[in-house]
């Protein structure tokens, strides 16, 4: 072998190795992996709390292990937009056991356990982890913890634990930042909490919902408190996945584990609202027909998010399409307002009761500040169409549309499905948690008869409001 082969496969080699050591700067995360990592609390605000709770094989795992190589080194790519630390963190990642701790987040973020050559392979690149790792006693390949060198020129160290230690070894200590790959029990996530916020650092959690509706996975999902923050992921939401391996690894789940190792939903308490297959109600986009006539549904909101929700109905089928939504938290309704004309300012929208509540700021009730912006607001709050504003009966008409193929839902809206997932009932009633674009896709769905063809061409020779003119015949709100 010619010096010119023998250097180009020495070149190619290094190339090779330097790719394999710099998995962190390789990481181009999915969005709903970029939206775990950006992640804000309700009210708007950082979220020092956050579950992603995710399916089977969408690269939840690595999501965790490469934020948690971004604190300890504080190399942070250009498009990060989470919490941020400029100094050198003590950290702990944690599994339910020792050895799933090794065989899962420590080669997550070193490299397979054992195997010299991979060492430094993982989210953590070789470059970056400063001397030899401490062993952990008795367990063969398992590190105890290690030093990584961080940007500032000091080391940053990371500890490695798992939840058989039980409580009493997760006690004392404050750390930054604490990487939970698996659910906790109850116990161990109290101590992470309080070793984490002692010193305003993170707690995040990275695991599909085996165990169903456990304190943790309830408390995130139905108490949400401030500086926490849900997430969710699907097969769906991970294109690496392939067709056939999805069907292949269905078909060998028993029916009952499908939806939680497929899309991330627990088992949920007396279970969801709406009992039909994602899957069924998902169509491809298609450009709307003109005189199919559309509707918007509005849900206000603050620390909770305002959502809108577009539809269009097929008259001829009596069929209900979802083809667009916005849901958007801590904004004024001049922002919410732009968003909505966006979509179409002659598009009738139907809001909620507490429209008519009068704003803080302005005195003024809220659904007027959004005509003032040129929304085609109703005239008054929504109804069902016999009357009152009981949730029961707009849900029983939309689960029958659904299961009768008569609800159909543009298969790119992930904010809508999200919810939808997570929309259940506990003790036989509805849980107000996560139901913005819900609530607004029934005021919508029950006001059918108030979709508008188009924007009128002409305004009317005669006078009228300044805000908007309810037709005499009762089948549509206009706007001018």
């Amino acid at each position: 072998m010619s010096n010119k082969a023998e250097q180009a496969i020495e070149i190619a080699e290094k190339i090779t190795e330097l790719y394999e050591t710099t998995r962190l700067l390789e990481y181009e995360p999915y969005e709903y992996q970029k939206r775990f990592h950006d992640a804000k609390d309700m009210g708007g605000r950082l979220a020092r709390q956050r579950l992603l709770m995710a399916a089977n094989k969408t690269g939840k795992t690595f999501c965790g292990a490469s934020e948690m190589a971004f604190h300890l080194t504080g190399r942070y790519p250009k498009w990060w937009q989470g919490a941020r630390f400029s100094r050198p963190i003590t950290a702990w990642a944690a599994g339910n056991t020792t050895a799933n701790t090794r065989d899962i987040v420590q080669a997550e973020l070193l490299g397979e356990p054992g195997d010299e050559d991979e060492f430094g392979k993982g989210a953590i690149p070789r470059q970056y982890i400063s001397g030899p790792p401490l062993r952990m006693p008795g367990v063969p390949n398992a590190y105890q913890s290690l030093n990584v060198k961080h940007v500032s020129g000091k080391n940053s160290k990371l500890i490695f634990k798992s939840y058989e230690q039980g409580k009493m070894q997760w006690m004392g200590k404050a750390v930054d930042v604490t990487w939970l790959d698996e659910e906790p029990p109850q116990d161990i996530y109290s101590q992470a909490l309080r070793a984490a916020l002692k010193g305003g650092g993170i707690v995040f959690m990275t695991f599909t919902p085996e165990s169903g509706m456990t304190e943790v996975v309830t408390q995130f999902m139905t108490k949400l408190g401030q500086s926490q923050a849900l997430y969710h992921a699907t097969w769906d939401d991970a294109t690496h996945l392939d067709e056939d391996v999805k069907a292949e690894i269905l078909a060998a789940l028993p029916p009952h584990e499908r939806d939680m190792r497929s899309k991330g939903i627990p088992v949920l308490g007396s279970g969801m609202v709406f009992t039909v297959d994602e899957d069924d109600l998902k169509i491809e986009p298609f450009a709307i027909p003109e005189y199919w006539p559309r509707l918007c549904g509005l849900d206000f909101g603050w620390d909770h998010p305002t959502a809108a929700v577009w539809l269009a109905w097929d008259r001829d089928t009596d069929t209900v399409y979802v083809y667009d939504c916005y849901r958007k938290s801590m904004e004024t309704p001049v922002i919410h307002s732009a968003a909505i004309k966006e979509r179409g300012d002659w598009v009738p929208v139907i809001w909620p009761h507490d429209g008519s509540q009068h704003d803080k700021g302005s005195g003024k009730p809220l659904a007027e500040l959004y005509r003032k912006q040129g929304v085609n607001m109703a005239h008054k709050h929504f109804e069902n169409p016999n009357g009152g504003i009981s949730v029961e009966p707009g849900i029983m008409d939309m689960l029958q549309r659904m299961q009768t193929g008569r609800f159909k839902v543009f298969n790119f809206l992930g904010l809508w499905f999200e919810e939808l997932r997570m929309y259940h009932r506990k003790d036989g009633k509805i849980v107000k948690m996560h139901d913005d674009l819900m609530s607004a896709t029934r005021y919508a769905s029950q006001s059918l008869q108030y979709a508008s063809l188009s924007r009128p061409k002409k305004r009317p020779k005669r006078a009228i409001s300044d805000y908007d003119l309810y037709s005499s015949n009762e089948s549509s709100y206009l706007h001018y």
